[in-house]
């Protein structure tokens, strides 16, 4: 970066060039540091911003147990904590992302797509769930615990199962934090995650059970167990550097607590002001016309109607002053700015979370057709980003390779490298007469080719284009026709002309029914 030079430095110069040239630096650093950023210079407004500059490793281990008890107990307690973590799952997963494998020849992909279908059914180490339902169980772990663990299980030919391997979904609470620094033979370990001399992952350290299920302890003991990097995947949003997660919305963890304790203050608020509906006073305190038996010995204060002093309040509760017979009736307040405290901190929520307000709250009153359309689009895109950047490579690639290895082995394909074709679920249009009219614009102009449009809605092409052939075989061998028909009946409705195979002759065209 050049520095101009004024006069007076050049006059200086000519006497002095040493002073001219610490003029021309000390001038040059101002300007730096005038220019610097303005939330890392020191000044009063900055002085109480604790800033740390360790790595988030080391950030994670402090507080990343801490965070994950804080989101189950919002999880479980806090409706629209429950709600955040749905709606990902939700959006993210939906009814499962479907994968087919592909092969060199037709027959062999037919031949792998068939055992494949036979696993998924199969594919839970606990036999509850299918592949889409573990998809949905592992998401929802990355989401409200940060990450999740999904392992390898080989099991024996007499299992008689589709492949002789199945998956096991696990928490994060599993893995052994206190595996952490120099390991043997120069390798070293992070939070329970071993890693070699170059900083490859190459085991993971689990524990046999929940260390906190103390049925489990006296049988599966504290000790954790070795278990090789091939067969564990770990899933979690790599926002840093860093070796494990944290969970979704941490930063609106503070919030979504202060949320829940102003609207239970409000309720007790209102049970209280419900319970008191008046009280008598202006009286006299040694008037007995009320007939209340006042002793000298009981106190100024309040009193039921047997003399007993009022410590505790109950609906349609009229307390005495002592001597009282004029009653004043409580006149319940209400608090006007309760919704628009709420609409704000649930706005706040919703941004730490990264959903739209409308998806956490379902509260459509302020969007209109264009805004909403609009939101949704851009929160598609996230999700798009997560399911291609995160769920897919980092878990369903994985699975996908571990099918073809145990299928290779059981002789159901021909070679264990198999490409793998991911359809994830179809987001469902605010307006589908428009997106199907785009999509269509799309294929005819050539911007989209009919099989990639057919996947975004998270169908196979080749499953969809056969049960089309399927249809229409069994409407021609009954001799039907239909307006949707497009072999038969134009857009607009008009008979098309069916072209004879062979000869290319023109056949009549047919009459609609």
């Amino acid at each position: 970066m050049a520095f101009r030079t004024t006069w007076l430095d050049r006059a200086i110069a000519q006497l002095s060039p040493g002073t001219a040239l610490r003029r021309v630096r000390e001038r040059a650093a101002f300007d730096i540091a005038a220019r610097s950023y303005e939330a890392a210079t020191p000044s009063r407004r900055n002085g109480g911003w604790v800033r740390g500059g360790s790595s988030a490793d080391a950030q994670i281990a402090l507080a990343g147990p801490a965070l994950r008890e804080h989101m189950r107990d919002l999880v479980r307690n806090n409706p629209h904590g429950a709600n955040a973590v749905a709606k990902w799952v939700t959006n993210v997963i939906g009814n499962g992302i479907d994968g087919r494998p592909t092969a060199t020849t037709p027959a062999g992909a037919v031949r792998a797509r068939e055992a494949w279908d036979r696993w998924r059914k199969t594919c839970d180490a606990d036999g509850l769930l299918d592949l889409m339902g573990l998809q949905t169980l592992a998401f929802r772990r990355v989401v409200e615990d940060g990450e999740v663990l999904i392992r390898r299980r080989w099991r024996r030919a007499t299992d008689r199962l589709p492949a002789s391997m199945q998956v096991q979904v696990i928490e994060a609470d599993l893995l052994d934090a206190a595996k952490d620094g120099a390991m043997s033979g120069g390798n070293y370990a992070i939070q329970g995650i071993e890693f070699d001399k170059i900083g490859r992952r190459v085991a993971y350290w689990l524990f046999p059970q929940h260390p906190a299920n103390a049925s489990m302890i006296p049988y599966a003991g504290l000790t954790s167990v070795r278990v090789l990097a091939d067969d564990v995947i770990h899933v979690y949003d790599r926002q840093r550097a860093q070796v494990r997660g944290t969970p979704w919305g941490a930063s609106a963890m503070a919030a979504l607590r202060d949320l829940g304790d102003y609207e239970a203050a409000e309720i007790v608020r209102k049970k209280i002001e419900a319970c008191m509906v008046g009280i008598l006073t202006g009286g006299d305190e040694n008037d007995m016309s009320l007939g209340i038996p006042l002793t000298p010995e009981q106190q100024p204060g309040f009193y039921d109607a047997q003399g007993q002093q009022v410590e505790r309040f109950e609906p349609g509760m009229f307390t005495v002053a002592r001597g009282g017979r004029d009653v004043k009736f409580n006149t319940p307040t209400s608090n006007g700015s309760y919704e628009a405290y709420k609409r704000s901190m649930l706005h706040t929520i919703a941004a730490g979370f990264r959903l739209p307000y409308e998806l956490l709250t379902g509260d459509l009153s302020q969007v209109n057709y264009s805004s909403i359309r609009a939101g949704l689009t851009e929160y598609r895109r996230l999700v798009e980003s997560i399911q291609w950047q995160m769920v897919i490579p980092m878990m369903l690639d994985r699975l996908g390779g571990w099918w073809a290895e145990a299928a290779y082995l059981n002789g159901e394909i021909a070679g264990p490298d198999m490409k793998w074709e991911w359809s994830p679920p179809k987001f469902y249009s605010v307006d589908p007469l428009k997106d199907v009219m785009a999509d269509l614009l799309e294929v005819r102009s050539g911007f989209a080719s009919l099989s990639d449009k057919i996947a975004e809605r998270g169908l196979e092409p080749e499953t969809h284009f056969e049960r089309i052939r399927e249809t229409n075989a069994l409407l021609d061998s009954l001799n039907l026709t239909f307006d949707s028909d497009p072999r038969s009946t134009a857009k607009n409705g008009a008979l098309q002309i069916n072209i004879a195979a062979g000869d290319g002759a023109q056949a009549a065209p047919q009459r609609q029914t």
